[in-house]
Parts: structure tokens; sequence; C-alpha cells
């Protein structure tokens, strides 16, 4: 069964920045998910369960505080990490996604190597 990876962020850039940083994951038979809303992200990790997700908080239809906070407290999924990926770096805000029950915190703009780090780390790469 594939390793999974689903990146939610409604910016097609950054979903594809992200995507092009990550592609070489997909040599060690990683699938990359994208979605570009949080009910779309929702759907997506209802469907294949993914071991990272790497989560905008600004978005339309659904934000990623709410989209983690579905994950990890309605739906249990403990297994599933979630990475919120944000410009809102603020205090109260890195306090509001622990609160939902985000794994890890980066704000944009990120670094590239360190967001590789911590892709490789999770799935264990």
């Amino acid at each position: 069964m594939p390793k999974r990876v689903l990146i939610v962020d409604d910016e097609s850039r950054i979903r594809l920045l992200i995507e092009m940083l990550l592609e070489d994951f997909e040599d060690d038979g990683v699938e990359l998910l994208l979605a570009a809303n949080g009910q779309e992200g929702l759907d997506l990790v209802r469907q294949y369960r993914p071991e990272l997700v790497l989560l905008d908080v600004m978005m339309p239809v659904i934000n990623g505080f709410e989209v983690c906070r579905t994950v990890k407290k309605e739906w249990a999924m403990d297994d599933v990490t979630i990475v919120l990926l944000t410009a809102k770096g603020q205090r109260q805000d890195l306090q509001q996604g622990e609160e939902v029950g985000a794994d890890s915190y980066m704000t944009k703009p990120f670094n590239p190597d360190e967001l590789l780090a911590l892709v490789s780390r999770v799935l264990n790469l």
C-alpha cells in the first residue's frame, strides 16, 4: 500500500510548488494527492486516509482549523499527521492549531529543506 501525502491549499501555485518539492518521494512509492479547499481535503482524507496532510489554514468552504479538528477530534484519526502550513504565524494561531489537534505548524514562506525533512521524517524515508 503506498504512503500518501495530501496537499490542501486554495492557491494553485502553492499546491504546485509543494508538489514539485515532493515529487522525488514518488520514487519511494509515495502518492501525492491534491485538494483546492477544505471540503475536498476532508473528502480525500476520508477516502484515502493519508499518512500526512499539509494543510493551509485560510481557505474557502472549510478552513484548515476546521479540517484539522474534524480529522483529529471527530474522526479520531490520530495516525494521520497534520501539518498546518500558513501565513498566520501569531501566538493565537499556533495555540488554535494545537487546540484542534495539529501535529506541527509551519509558517509561509516555509523553508523547502525543512519541509522535505519533515515529510521524510513523518514517512520514515
